[in-house]
């Protein structure tokens, strides 16, 4: 097994969208893209937890969680980049699932994808 085989992390997709993407659909979307896409997922998880609705919020995060899976095995985003998205990934947890090791609130984890969804729009007109 070569270096790159075993920096790529098993992934497991249990939703249907994202299998349809993982399928190599989203290998093709730009950093900002994939960054954008998992904020709207963080965002939805919010909106649905403040209205109580703790399945939907459940279902947003686990989306968020498998498309920074994705993001994180792109091959393109190596060395610090992986490091950084792998990170992203350890505050998105430490935030919805308890911990609060990094101390951030959703409202912080949504603010710092809206930068990526912003650019990525941009650069789609």
């Amino acid at each position: 097994m070569n270096e790159q085989e075993q920096a790529q992390p098993e992934i497991r997709i249990v939703n249907e969208h994202i299998t349809t993407l993982a399928n190599g659909r989203w290998q093709t979307f730009s950093l900002s893209e994939q960054l954008g896409n998992i904020g709207s997922e963080i965002e939805r998880a919010i909106k649905w937890g403040g209205k109580g609705d703790i399945e939907h919020r459940a279902k947003a995060l686990e989306r968020s969680i498998e498309l920074l899976d994705l993001t994180i095995a792109d091959p393109r985003w190596k060395n610090n980049r992986r490091h950084e998205l792998a990170r992203v990934r350890e505050v998105v947890n430490d935030t919805f699932f308890g911990g609060h090791t990094y101390g951030s609130s959703p409202e912080s984890v949504a603010r710092y994808f809206f930068p990526f969804a912003y650019a990525a729009r941009l650069v789609r007109k």
